[in-house]
């Protein structure tokens, strides 16, 4: 009895295995299809559903749910002839996990050639089980933060095993002792010294031109039985927009025996039709403050080259239609919105404006793009020129400066600010206008609005119409004809008594203008 539940706890542990593989698997719709079935929300990005069918997975193993992604897992690769996405050779599953079924044939040849490289000689066994690495053309492109000092294993096809979607590759290489000394004494962090790693580089396999480094995809990286970190995806500001995931070399460092015991890394990538290679590279790994000291080391336009490109650009051509007098340049950064501190801009661009080079650089090592912020178009760093013109008209020029123009001999001028040109047209243009007190009241005894009213009059604003809202239509009809009485008798006068309502009010008190 005690083996026999001993056989079943395995089993059951090599399905939930099988199964959360098949989930990392999933694409989104199958994802939000699997989590609708067992009532779960189904609602968010990628890899928050991922994360939420492995933990359905873990809580709720039913065979219900097992089910449900046998059948989904099926209806997406119809030729797996399994369940387990990559089906592994007996030699390769652990110990505590026994053989479902006799492998197929492709894989008992992956598994011959795993157990020939097993037993090949230390030190020859590369990648897939071969014991040289095939000939290939394929160049990766240089990357600026990091300087190849040696090249562990060449650009090499990753070549599927079987008809799985999921495919394992596995590679074994060994460290010199002077390659553990350098990444030794890089960890120590003395001066003058870069970190040193080992870095694993996969891009398409295509010789036509330098490659870009590129995941396949289901990418996961084991590090002498452990699992290396590989870089993860970059949050999407847009809504219904699958996050990126940079595509930067992999340090394997921290995983590695520096010694000069045989390592030994298994890459598990998606065979999907596309190929790939992989390549080991031990790396000197610089930051942005080594690049920005060798910008302004190597890379600075004097002012007078400056001065040259200007004219140029602003010779009259008698050809055109159109005279270019002068060329504006602001003073503040795109990127980040402020005053320049090192102007730095791209040779092949065609444009004058500059951009901080401390900010770009910072930038590129935390997302590497490599883009120009002005024109957007491709700006590696070994096209990247300090402005020496425009680093002088920084020091000259006040902080209030943010903008100026070129001139076509070469020179400059500033340009103040639309703000400054407004605020002296207002100083210029206010007119004066009189003072009226209205707090204190007449002689007569009127209020202050009466008063003020009197006042404006003089100053000259034209007098308004006495309104009086405390008298309903009908009184006002009645007392319509006493008043046109007393204007009569009363013609004579030159300072007729205030008109007072029912209530005693002056009249005078609301006037429409």
């Amino acid at each position: 009895f005690f083996w026999l539940s001993r056989g079943c706890c395995r089993k059951m542990a090599a399905e939930l295995v099988e199964a959360m593989n098949m989930v990392k698997s999933f694409r989104v719709s199958d994802l939000q299809t699997l989590l609708a079935s067992m009532g779960r929300s189904k609602s968010g990005l990628k890899q928050d559903l991922v994360g939420r069918a492995l933990r359905l997975v873990q809580t709720e193993c039913s065979p219900e749910l097992l089910k449900n992604i046998r059948q989904l897992y099926e209806s997406r690769f119809p030729k797996a002839p399994g369940w387990l996405a990559p089906r592994r050779p007996p030699e390769l599953l652990p110990a505590s996990y026994p053989a479902r079924s006799p492998p197929p044939p492709a894989a008992t040849a992956a598994a011959a050639a795993v157990a020939a490289a097993a037993t090949a000689p230390q030190g020859t066994d590369y990648l897939n089980g071969l014991a040289k690495p095939p000939s290939s053309d394929v160049r990766l492109v240089d990357l600026p933060f990091y300087h190849t000092l040696e090249t562990l294993l060449p650009p090499t096809e990753l070549i599927p095993q079987n008809s799985e979607k999921l495919q394992d590759s596995p590679c074994t290489f060994e460290l010199t002792h002077s390659q553990v000394d350098q990444i030794r004494n890089s960890r120590e962090l003395r001066p003058g010294m870069k970190s040193v790693q080992v870095a694993l580089r996969i891009c398409y396999m295509d010789s036509s031109s330098p490659q870009e480094d590129q995941y396949p995809p289901n990418i996961a990286v084991k590090v002498n039985q452990a699992y290396c970190h590989v870089p993860g995806y970059y949050p999407s500001n847009k809504p219904g927009v699958e996050p990126r995931r940079p595509c930067r070399p992999i340090n394997v460092t921290p995983w590695l025996h520096l010694s000069t015991a045989t390592n030994r890394i298994t890459v598990t990538w998606g065979n999907f039709g596309k190929r790939y290679c992989v390549a080991l590279y031990l790396v000197q790994v610089f930051t942005s403050a080594d690049l920005f000291s060798k910008l302004k080391r190597f890379s600075v336009e004097s002012s007078e080259r400056c001065r040259e490109l200007i004219q140029d650009k602003l010779r009259f051509d008698p050809d055109s239609e159109i005279a270019t007098t002068g060329l504006r340049v602001s003073l503040i950064c795109p990127l980040v919105k402020m005053r320049l501190g090192v102007p730095c801009r791209v040779l092949t661009c065609a444009h004058l404006q500059c951009f901080d080079a401390v900010f770009f650089l910072q930038m590129n090592e935390k997302k590497p793009t490599w883009t120009c912020p002005v024109c957007d178009k491709p700006a590696p760093f070994a096209l990247l020129i300090i402005d020496g013109l425009l680093s002088d008209i920084l020091t000259e020029t006040d902080e209030e400066v943010e903008e100026i123009e070129y001139l076509a001999d070469g020179s400059w001028r500033p340009i103040r600010a639309e703000k400054e040109k407004e605020r002296e047209r207002e100083r210029s243009n206010t007119p004066e206008f009189p003072t009226v007190d209205i707090c204190s009241p007449e002689a007569n005894g009127h209020s202050p609005a009466h008063s003020s009213t009197s006042l404006s009059g003089k100053s000259g604003v034209t007098g308004g119409a006495v309104v009086d809202l405390t008298q309903d239509s009908s009184s006002e009809e009645e007392e319509g004809g006493g008043a046109g009485d007393s204007e009569d008798t009363d013609d004579s006068q030159d300072s007729p008594q205030p008109k007072r309502g029912r209530y005693g009010y002056d009249k005078d008190l609301v006037t429409a203008y």
